[in-house]
């Protein structure tokens, strides 16, 4: 997103938040450090998951074995080829999302994650242009 879009991301500060810690501390570190390198922030009484995602947490979407298990391949083959692994340490089960503020702190957009699905670059894009423009 950021060699794209690098103007546009300069009208923004960018976080991130984490829902536990002391659970896979090696793990969010090398996920700040290789990353994503912004600030993080824990989520205490995990706030901003309930309010904005309303507890949503992690749900079959097919009882269909087959559908399941390429479902699955297809995600970490689309997270190896960018030389991401994933592991089962820690919760797991909460869905989060991508939430965009405006200069005041109020939420405009909340884009709530599908578990195995890429971020959907051109919806988020167009949120920040709009709230861009709306804090000229």
């Amino acid at each position: 997103m950021a060699t794209n879009h690098e103007e546009l991301m300069k009208k923004f500060k960018l976080w991130g938040v984490v829902k536990e810690t002391g659970v896979d501390d090696e793990g969010l570190s090398k996920f700040y450090n290789e990353y994503f390198t912004f600030p993080l922030f824990k989520d205490e009484g995990l706030v901003l998951y309930n309010d904005f995602f309303g507890r949503r947490k992690i749900g079959l979407t097919t009882y269909n074995p087959f559908k399941l298990y390429n479902g699955y391949k297809n995600m970490t083959n689309r997270l190896s080829g960018k030389g991401l692994d994933g592991n089962l340490t820690g919760e797991g089960m909460i869905q989060g999302g991508l939430i965009v503020f405006d200069k005041e702190g109020k939420a405009r957009y909340a884009y709530e994650e599908i578990i195995g699905d890429e971020l959907v670059i051109d919806d988020i894009v167009a949120a920040l242009k709009d709230v861009a423009n709306d804090d000229k």
